[in-house]
């Protein structure tokens, strides 16, 4: 079966412990991702979701598997733009290691159908995520702070209001 996967790797100056604490910690996100925030147990089994600051619901599954700090396999499916939402669930896994000084962090978010949208959608906004949460981290203010017209986004919002 084909598939899309997207993957995408940073280094960030921080102990595991702590980039692990700003990928898990809810009020933190939001500075770091646009005022969207994940709210989760983070233990495997416990239900996960992306939510926006009017509370409504982008995103949900559930944590697959959580080794803090060292990996989390999340499935997660669409909810708000039913084009992505018929593609099923995708699969995200985010890993922590220790690099020379710094912990790299690598996300392979992909699901088993090709050309995705949402994953086509995910590697235009993992970037944005991820360069946020490595300049809160390291200086402690974003580099963006309103998210930028990710085109595949855009689109798709147009398409379906």
């Amino acid at each position: 079966m084909s598939s899309s996967t997207f993957v995408y790797v940073a280094y960030i100056s921080a102990t595991p412990q702590e980039l692990w604490s700003a990928l898990t910690d809810t009020e933190l996100m939001r500075r770091y991702w646009f005022g969207l925030r994940c709210e989760s147990r983070w233990t495997a089994g416990s239900p996960w979701k992306i939510v926006c600051g009017d509370d409504q619901i982008l995103d949900s599954g559930e944590i697959v598997d959580a080794v803090p700090p060292r990996s989390m396999l999340i499935r997660w499916q669409h909810q708000r733009i039913p084009e992505l939402k018929a593609e099923g669930p995708s699969l995200c896994k985010l890993e922590l290691e220790r690099h020379a000084g710094a912990v790299k962090l690598s996300i392979t978010h992909g699901m088993a159908r090709e050309r995705s949208k949402l994953i086509e959608l995910a590697s235009g906004s993992w970037p944005l995520v991820i360069s946020n949460l490595k300049s809160l981290l390291e200086t402690g203010s974003v580099v963006l702070q309103h998210l930028p017209n990710v085109r595949a986004h855009a689109t798709l919002e147009k398409s379906h209001g």
